[in-house]
């Protein structure tokens, strides 16, 4: 039981010498982690991981190796990564199959496995350590402190990197004191709008009640996002001690994290995280015997996208429909069960125990002027390197892109990136050099949101990615105003028509006079940004929607209706792969005369083509176009 500040420090000191030793091989033993994010575990690394423990029992190596799990490396589309302390050795893409191979060569004789090194695009080369790979040498953890390299399940290895040393420190200090050191780092939330995160704090501080609440919003429903999954999965007890220091700063008592239910590994690490801390009395009545209580509580969340906008997340916790509450009053003032309540996300939490263990000023000197510390982005789409990024607030697109994202795959040309998800917008190639921050892309027709960042090339629809995100929106509208409701019903509808060829030059202005109309008058933020996608790609890619309006053609050949399928007689050989391929039956044989030899080819009839792709995927020589 850790019932001081004294027992907690002689445990972290402890601690942290297991784990120092542990890296530094001073303990005489090699050391095995893989990685346990939700990405590998789904390409089998609880099964890489008992194969392991197997091998180790089975040569008799469990006094010379030991194996463990951890969260995310982040580099995801290699994954899943096996790391070997103390050399520093990180093995990727690794299978079942290799496991025998890495034991019997690296653990037992010492030989390195080369051919599961990552290789360096721009240089050709193998490299053997992490720190030593493009994706990795920009990157700076703050928010994702400990993921990586520490037990989720485990609060000692916990301990080892320096968890509840900052709630020890903030709760020797007053409470206002406490909410002046955030403000003076200048946190600012990572869940979207970028508010400041300790304004938000004195708002509750000052409101003279006896219960308060602390909510954790860890329900991210952005397509391609999962910043806070993988945080809340490699090291949920820094989530959990934010929460703490949020709660002292407040003076409350309890603390609801709401999390989607989609995210089964993040809620049992979390529940096993909050147990341990319980268990060595670093949750619940008199904290390290200084008189503060607190206990956290988890809820699932209901399923919705709306449910990550704060009063609907807050009508979720209590049991009613998720659905936005009008503001104000703001959950500061009245929240949970008409308590002051401050909302934090995922991200925002985890880099407070930072700033209290380093000091606001340390935490400040990264980033920029109105944007501090760091930012956590899941990079995806037409991108080399997908994975979750942490870069320092300024970073460029262009580096997060080309130096971290590792450029465009296939040589194909960068076209826009994607921030902030449905409510985000589009930036093109003049943005590059961009510096990331929250009012820099606001200003530049985007916004942060909470991290997604996809990529897309030259071989991506405008109209089309205009048109996926307003399908989420409209699935994801709560229904409750209805300028959301039907505005957003609207758009979809016109923007349909356009993809199939039907749009006129009116449906222009008319998208724009519905996207006005809906920023101004919905009554949450999901509607208020609504129309962010269709403005940022009206802006950008005007020409793409005349080609579909005035030419009646998609220039990307995405848009079905758009597109027609071809068979170039004179590089087709006849072998009819595509026409036994074809699920309709709409690709018949035909004869031609060349040089004056009848030869046979294949042709499509436009009639029946349903435009599936099969026949392109079938065809070895290259003969099947869309046009």
């Amino acid at each position: 039981m850790i019932d001081s500040r004294e027992k907690l420090d002689e445990r972290i000191q402890h601690c942290t010498k297991c784990i120092d030793d542990k890296l530094a091989g001073a303990d005489g033993k090699r050391h095995i982690v893989l990685c346990g994010g939700t990405g590998c575990l789904s390409n089998n690394s609880k099964e890489i991981l008992e194969k392991f423990q197997s091998l180790l029992e089975e040569k008799g190596l469990t006094d010379k190796a030991t194996v463990n799990q951890v969260g995310c490396f982040g580099f995801c589309s290699q994954g899943p990564f096996v790391k070997i302390y103390p050399e520093d050795t990180l093995y990727r893409l690794v299978t079942v199959d290799d496991v025998e191979e890495i034991v019997t060569s690296d653990i037992m004789n010492g030989q390195i496995v080369d051919r599961l090194l990552y290789v360096e695009p721009s240089t050709g080369q193998k490299v053997k350590r992490q720190d030593e790979i493009n994706f990795y040498k920009k990157q700076r953890r703050i928010a994702l402190h400990g993921c990586g390299v520490i037990n989720p399940e485990d609060i000692e290895e916990a301990l080892g990197m320096g968890a509840f040393a900052g709630l020890a420190k903030a709760l020797s200090m007053d409470r206002q004191a406490v909410i002046d050191e955030v403000l003076k780092s200048g946190l600012r939330g990572r869940g979207g709008a970028g508010f400041p995160t300790g304004r938000k704090w004195q708002f509750a501080h000052d409101v003279d009640k006896d219960e308060k609440y602390v909510v954790c919003n860890g329900d991210e429903g952005d397509p391609g996002a999962f910043m806070d999954r993988s945080i809340l999965e490699g090291n949920p007890l820094a989530v959990i001690e934010g929460m703490m220091i949020a709660g002292y700063a407040i003076g409350a008592q309890n603390g609801y994290f709401y999390v989607r239910a989609e995210y089964p590994i993040a809620v049992n690490r979390l529940k096993i995280a909050i147990r341990q801390a319980e268990e060595l009395g670093l949750l619940g009545d008199n904290i390290l015997g200084t008189g503060f209580s607190f206990r956290c509580h988890l809820r699932l969340g209901a399923g919705a996208f709306v449910c990550g906008e704060e009063t609907a997340l807050l009508n979720s916790i209590e049991g009613k429909r998720g659905m936005p509450r009008p503001r104000p009053p703001f959950p500061a003032v009245k929240g949970l069960w008409g308590m002051p309540t401050i909302i934090n996300n995922v991200e925002t939490l985890a880099c407070v125990p930072y700033i209290l263990r380093k000091g606001a000023d340390d935490f400040a000197s990264v980033g920029t002027e109105k944007s501090k510390g760091t930012k956590v982005f899941a990079l995806g789409g037409k991108v080399n390197n997908v994975g979750l990024v942490e870069v320092p607030m300024g970073t460029t697109l262009r580096e997060l892109i080309y130096d971290i994202g590792g450029g465009i795959p296939n040589g194909k040309k960068f076209k826009a990136i994607q921030t902030g998800g449905p409510s985000g917008g589009c930036l093109t190639e003049e943005y590059l050099d961009e510096p990331i921050d929250f009012d820099n892309l606001v200003q530049k027709g985007s916004m942060m949101g909470s991290g997604g960042a996809i990529v897309m090339d030259e071989d991506n629809c405008m109209v089309d990615v205009a048109k996926f995100y307003m399908e989420f929106i409209c699935d994801e509208s709560c229904g409750k105003c209805s300028p959301c409701r039907i505005g957003t019903k609207r758009i979809l509808e016109i923007l349909t028509r356009i993809t199939k060829g039907q749009g006129t030059l009116e449906d222009l202005d008319t998208l724009q006079e519905l996207s006005g109309t809906i920023k101004r008058n919905s009554l949450c933020a999901l509607g208020q940004t609504a129309a962010n996608p269709v403005n940022s790609t009206l802006a950008h890619f005007k020409d793409e929607y005349m080609a579909h309006i005035v030419d009646k053609k998609c220039p990307s050949h995405v848009c079905k209706d758009l597109m027609e399928y071809t068979i170039d007689a004179d590089k087709c050989v006849g072998c009819g792969l595509c026409a036994k391929g074809c699920p309709v039956g709409c690709i018949q044989r035909t004869d031609y005369i060349a040089e004056g030899h009848k030869l046979a080819s294949f042709k499509i009839d436009a009639t029946k083509c349903i435009k599936c792709g099969a026949c392109i995927s079938t065809c070895r020589v290259g003969a099947i176009e869309k046009k």
